[in-house]
């Protein structure tokens, strides 16, 4: 099976994919040098999902309210 390039999977491709290898790698039936691949692979996968995650959070907005309670605008989220 050919693999995808990382940079084309959404985040829930690059989760599922995380997902397989890790659970490959932990059932210890792998060679050292697959290991090593499964390895990069992964971390490559974890750093495009936080990149993912870190884009989704940038463009979320808290809605800002006056002494009433009505709309007044927005705002980036807390921690942005």
């Amino acid at each position: 099976m050919t693999q995808k390039s990382i940079k084309d999977l959404s985040f829930e491709e690059a989760m599922a994919e995380l997902d397989r290898v890790v659970s490959q790698m932990d059932r210890g039936e792998v060679t050292l040098e697959q290991s090593i691949t499964l390895y990069t692979r992964g971390k490559e996968l974890q750093e495009h999902c936080e990149a993912k995650l870190k884009d989704a959070e940038a463009k979320i907005e808290k809605l800002t309210l006056d002494a009433k309670g009505a709309p007044t605008g927005t705002e980036p989220a807390e921690g942005m």
